[in-house]
């Protein structure tokens, strides 16, 4: 017998994971981007990473269409942006700054670290598309981790 949603998502919750924003770009070069927490690292040799983004979300087409995309690790004190990302508001550069990366998409200022990747496969995956990318440029910060779990922020000691 499958398990119900609900089952599988109140075990996955207890899963602690880090909280990241992937940015690219629009079809008409706008900074996208959204928070997810459904990334982790395939291989260092070569460097390459995935995400899964929901078929739905706003990002999806954008980033499955496009070239270049970021993975920006939030540092501990980005809950805001996290949560602005994680919104339906559109305009959701405006809690954040930003620079562009050596592949043009949208860098977080102040981010733990970022992770900038060229598209290299889109598989689907459920409800979501699972995105692998090569990676081309990182860059990294001392600071404390922003955590998710059981469906709310924590705070790593």
């Amino acid at each position: 017998m499958p398990v119900n949603k609900d089952e599988f998502r109140r075990a996955l919750s207890r899963f602690v994971s880090g909280v990241t924003v992937v940015t690219t770009l629009s079809r008409d070069n706008r900074p996208a981007g959204i928070t997810v927490s459904a990334f982790t690292s395939v291989s260092l040799e070569p460097p390459l990473v995935l995400a899964c983004i929901d078929r739905r979300a706003s990002l999806h087409d954008y980033l499955t269409e496009g070239s270049h995309f970021a993975v920006n690790i939030l540092a501990e004190n980005q809950e805001y942006i996290s949560r602005r990302f994680a919104s339906k508001d559109q305009e959701r550069f405006d809690v954040a700054g930003y620079k562009y990366g050596v592949s043009g998409v949208p860098l977080l200022e102040g981010a733990l670290a970022y992770i900038e990747c060229r598209v290299v496969h889109a598989y689907p995956g459920g409800d979501h598309t699972i995105v692998v990318g090569a990676v081309e440029s990182t860059g990294v910060a001392d600071d404390r981790p922003l955590a998710y779990y059981r469906g709310d922020y924590a705070h790593l000691k």
